[in-house]
């Protein structure tokens, strides 16, 4: 197939003024000027134009939760389900995902292996989804954060086992809860630590030895320094919390730079709102760490923990708004959801750019993003594997 577009983005910030991208089959073959590209194609190769428009690489929601749904009690929804009913949800939820201009996702922790479940349907075309990097059962204590996901464990033993188990499945991405956190009301609170720096090395170890990522859920400075020193791969949230505040460690800060540590604040499509959840004071606090970590030259990725509450499965794209107020450029924001994303998550050498070789993975979009980030909203089609999407026909 032939697209054709105003402008592609082939670079960080860069455009290809009335250029053109060439398909054959899940793959991009070439990129370049219309004219040059439409003579390679030939005449019978079907041409989809979009003269008005903007061709860039698919979105990657590097944070999300497809067993929850987003609602105000996404836990006691999961409890109450069966494996058949979430199952259906979370199809549902995956469309949701793509149709919104999502063609890449990292499931940060399931229940009973079913994402890993669903990525094989996506993968095989039975069901319509962007492709998904799921890390199966996420690994925490006993009455752990998120211990009803079935990954309790105690002791290095048992840890080094489930990340066994859950590479064995097929997971991409081995999960930690390394602090408590919110969602899990009876656990460990968010600061605290669930994991001595010992365990996390030996799941790190073990991750590793299977050529798979780690992520570590991490809130508190003490679980974050651990992780740090573990050598994880992505920090999940990184908010700096301890029992009386927040506890920013700049030595910390440049370990992570220094391991290439990518960071994935996972921010609510609703961020807005937190000034209200935490107090005025306190969230303006949260967020200028945020910047400070953009600031020393962390590598952010986008992510927006979807599933949890008020955070919905369409919601990258005003989840990215969060880092326009910060001051962050447009092109630098847009890497954050394509070319660095895929780097965190192991495929930067296949998604998240458009270049001969990659994987036909684009979103098209009204406007012109680089200007306005809201162009992100506009979409008119996506291409997920090479397969075209267009979410207006969808909701007819």
């Amino acid at each position: 197939m032939l697209i054709t577009g105003g402008r592609v983005l082939v670079d960080s910030g860069t455009y290809l003024e009335d250029g053109a991208v060439l398909i054959e089959g899940n793959s991009i073959t070439a990129v370049g000027p219309r004219e040059q590209i439409a003579a390679q194609a030939g005449p019978d190769v079907p041409h989809f134009a979009f003269d008005d428009g903007t061709i860039l690489p698919g979105l990657i929601d590097a944070h999300v939760h497809l067993a929850f749904d987003g609602g105000p009690d996404p836990v006691s929804t999961l409890q109450d389900s069966t494996d058949e009913v979430l199952f259906e949800d979370m199809r549902r939820r995956a469309e949701q995902l793509l149709l919104s201009g999502v063609t890449t996702a990292r499931d940060l922790g399931d229940r009973g292996g079913l994402a890993l479940r669903l990525a094989a349907e996506i993968s095989d075309r039975r069901t319509l989804g962007p492709r998904i990097v799921s890390a199966g059962t996420p690994a925490t204590t006993v009455g752990g954060h998120c211990h009803f996901l079935g990954g309790e464990v105690s002791g290095e033993a048992e840890i080094r086992d489930l990340v066994r188990r859950n590479v064995a499945a097929g997971a991409g991405v081995i999960k930690a809860m390394v602090t408590g956190g919110g969602l899990t009301k009876d656990g460990p609170k968010s600061h605290q630590s669930q994991f001595t720096v010992e365990e996390l090395t030996a799941l790190v170890d073990e991750a590793h030895a299977a050529g798979v990522p780690v992520a570590a859920h991490a809130h508190g400075a003490d679980g974050i320094t651990a992780a740090v020193e573990a050598g994880v791969d992505t920090i999940e949230h990184c908010t700096w919390m301890t029992g009386g505040g927040l506890d920013f460690r700049p030595d910390v800060v440049e370990q992570i730079i220094d391991q290439g540590i990518t960071v994935c604040p996972a921010v609510s499509p609703h961020w807005q709102m937190l000034p209200r959840v935490f107090g005025e004071e306190r969230a303006a606090a949260m967020f200028d760490l945020v910047r400070q970590m953009a600031n020393a030259g962390v590598r952010l990725v986008a992510g927006t923990d979807a599933g949890v509450q008020r955070a919905g499965f369409d919601g990258l794209v005003p989840a990215l708004s969060f880092y326009s107020h910060l001051g962050l450029a447009n092109a630098s924001i847009i890497d954050m959801a394509t070319s660095k994303a895929a780097m965190a998550l192991g495929l930067g050498s296949t998604t998240g750019r458009i270049a001969p070789g990659y994987r036909a993975d684009l979103l098209l979009v009204d406007g012109d993003p680089l200007s306005d980030l809201g162009a992100l909203k506009g979409v008119r089609a996506v291409f997920a594997d090479g397969q075209r999407y267009e979410p207006y026909a969808a909701a007819e």
